[in-house]
């Protein structure tokens, strides 16, 4: 505080409380007091005198409020903190000094020099000192006058020692340091609960940031991506424009040199025919009988000519051709969507290993945790929690709570597997339900080629080829689960719009031995990116 402010503070501060002005009077003599503080100094005193200079008045002043000064205390109080008020000497009877003790036997606050006594005389020293306090009703019990030095338990309340033999008799007492103390522990462990909720918020906060922030990456790749995707398919799409075009250029001349050849053909048997006709008109008439029967055989037998109503111009090819390529423009796009989807999920890939503790008994797993078969023989483990105990299923050892992971899988050679991932929290023992609702998102092969996707309701799959290596693709917050196949590019199925809620385990399962059909196993390969 500046020195001025500092001086202002003590020019409008009441002598006696040693506050600033409350409703300020003004004394003959010129001094100021609060006018609640002069009225009480003087009715505790036989004379009424001015308490700073001592001046005596005959008669007691009629006291009005100094609206002039209000006012400037006023605006000083708006301007400047207010600050606690001091406890000060209830015995101090000129300018009041500030209170050092608070005595809950006497009932009253001293400065340091009335409170020698309370150090000095025997009886005094027994009282009970507290530092100084402005309300010490608060401390003393209203129904026997005595200070409240015990804690009641049973009622959750201050109490004094007769209180204590008289209404709390038999009650759980304690000192107040004592409950205070302990009080105090359950402050400081709340404390730490709340400073650990802040933190957990303040870490919650980054957490949301940090996920927008993957988020709003993902998306920008996921643009690019999509941008250089139809980039690609526009330049196919016009380059198989102009093919289709130049195609159909061709198939255009073609047909129109047909059609001059056949209308050529055509009017040169017309000619023959006319010249014939002509002829056979001569003959008709004529009267040289030997000469009519030498030519008649040969002008009256059938020639060699085309069967011209069966004959027409060849469209039906051209438009076989055409439906051919439209066809293949087609394929070639979806091919082109689908690799570029898959280029992209495997950008996510990540290591994943087998769990054996997850492992069902009859499972051999390979040593670096990258291969699961079915044996014959059934192994002696521990039936943990963890493990599945009526099918050959094993989880990864790696868990995901967020973002984007992908995996792929060599099935070459089986008859029948699983794949997908599983929740947390799934059923390992007994029968288990392959669905969505019971945690499971997955694709199966039964009897060497059925395919179905596990949804709540099984979904036939129709696949044109047999998949020799699967990849597994999951986005946690788009509630996404796709497979692919991954030597033909081409998708196999995705479950969309789901709500994960838990960790997901990387799920597997290579079915059991048949006899020796089905005893190739499952291998988790590194993944090759296409390109």
């Amino acid at each position: 505080m500046s020195s001025s402010s500092s001086r202002l503070t003590d020019e409008l501060q009441c002598s006696i409380c040693l506050d600033v002005f409350t409703d300020p009077v003004t004394t003959p003599c010129g001094h100021n007091f609060c006018k609640t503080c002069l009225n009480k100094h003087w009715d505790n005193s036989q004379t009424c005198n001015c308490p700073y200079c001592k001046d005596t008045f005959k008669h007691r002043p009629d006291l009005k409020i100094n609206t002039t000064l209000r006012e400037v205390v006023d605006h000083y109080k708006k301007k400047s903190p207010e600050k606690k008020p001091e406890v000060v000497c209830d015995f101090c009877e000129e300018r009041k000094q500030k209170a050092l003790k608070s005595c809950l036997v006497c009932q009253s606050s001293y400065c340091a020099t009335h409170l020698e006594p309370h150090l000095r005389v025997a009886g005094l020293k027994k009282h009970k000192l507290i530092n100084p306090v402005r309300n010490l009703e608060d401390y003393i019990c209203q129904k026997h006058e005595r200070p409240l030095e015990l804690f009641c338990r049973d009622d959750q309340t201050c109490v004094c020692p007769m209180c204590d033999v008289t209404d709390h008799k038999n009650h759980n007492t304690v000192p107040l340091e004592e409950e205070s103390k302990e009080k105090k522990t359950q402050l400081m462990k709340t404390q730490k609960d709340v400073q650990q909720m802040i933190q957990d918020r303040i870490k919650k906060i980054q957490d949301v940031k940090h996920s927008a922030e993957v988020k709003k990456r993902n998306t920008e790749e996921e643009k690019a991506a999509r941008v250089e995707l139809f980039t690609d398919l526009i330049r196919s799409i016009e380059r198989c424009q102009t093919e289709l075009l130049e195609m159909m250029e061709e198939q255009q001349k073609a047909l129109k040199k047909q059609e001059e050849e056949l209308i050529e053909e055509l009017e040169q048997e017309i000619t023959e025919l006319k010249m014939r006709n002509t002829e056979l008109e001569q003959l008709s008439h004529t009267e040289d009988h030997l000469h009519l029967l030498q030519i008649y055989s040969s002008l009256c037998s059938s020639r060699d000519t085309r069967n011209w109503p069966e004959i027409s111009v060849k469209t039906d090819e051209s438009l076989e051709t055409l439906r051919r390529a439209l066809t293949q423009l087609q394929d070639t796009l979806q091919e082109k969507l689908t690799h570029t989807d898959l280029k992209r999920m495997q950008q996510y890939a990540v290591d994943v290993t087998l769990d054996p503790d997850t492992a069902h008994p009859h499972l051999i797993l390979s040593d670096d945790g990258k291969q699961a078969k079915c044996g014959d023989i059934r192994q002696k483990l521990p039936d943990t929690p963890e493990r599945f105990d009526r099918y050959a299923i094993v989880l990864g050892k790696e868990g995901f709570s967020s973002g984007r992971f992908y995996f792929e899988v060599q099935v070459k050679g089986k008859t029948e597997w699983d794949l997908g991932v599983a929740r947390e929290s799934v059923d390992r023992k007994g029968e288990i339900i392959l669905r969505p609702s019971n945690g499971f998102w997955t694709v199966t092969l039964r009897n060497e080629n059925e395919y179905k996707a596990c949804a709540d309701y099984s979904v036939s799959l129709c696949l044109r080829v047999k998949p020799q290596r699967v990849g597994v693709f999951v986005d946690y917050e788009e509630g996404l689960v796709s497979f692919y196949d991954v030597e033909s590019s081409s998708h196999i199925y995705s479950f969309t719009a789901q709500s994960f809620t838990e960790k997901l385990y990387p799920y597997f399962n290579p079915c059991f031995n048949e006899e020796g059909k089905n005893s190739s196993p499952l291998i988790i390969t590194p993944v090759k990116y296409n390109k």
